[in-house]
């Protein structure tokens, strides 16, 4: 299955809503599953972004739609990256 890397930065609504309910990261993962996704890893960074999250996806139309989803919120903003393990890179060369 295809893997993303989301790299998300909460908007001041979104670092309110997380300070309020620290369990809401949780809960936001436990929706984006409910759309087709498994969230493989996920770590709260420090630097230019708050969140990276590795995912698993049927295809970048799923990955379309939870982007359009969580952003649509108005509480963080993320790129998603396509990405394969090195080795695949590797082999395709």
């Amino acid at each position: 299955m295809p893997t993303y890397v989301m790299l998300t930065n909460l908007t001041p609504e979104g670092v309110q809503t997380l300070k309020n309910n620290p369990t809401r990261v949780q809960e936001v993962n436990k929706e984006v599953e409910q759309l087709g996704v498994t969230v493989k890893d996920q770590w709260a960074t420090l630097g230019p972004y708050d969140f990276v999250t590795v995912v698993e996806a049927p295809d970048d139309q799923t990955m379309v739609k939870v982007s359009i989803e969580l952003g649509s919120r108005g509480t963080m903003s993320s790129q998603t990256l396509a990405a394969m393990p090195a080795a695949d890179l590797a082999a395709a060369l």
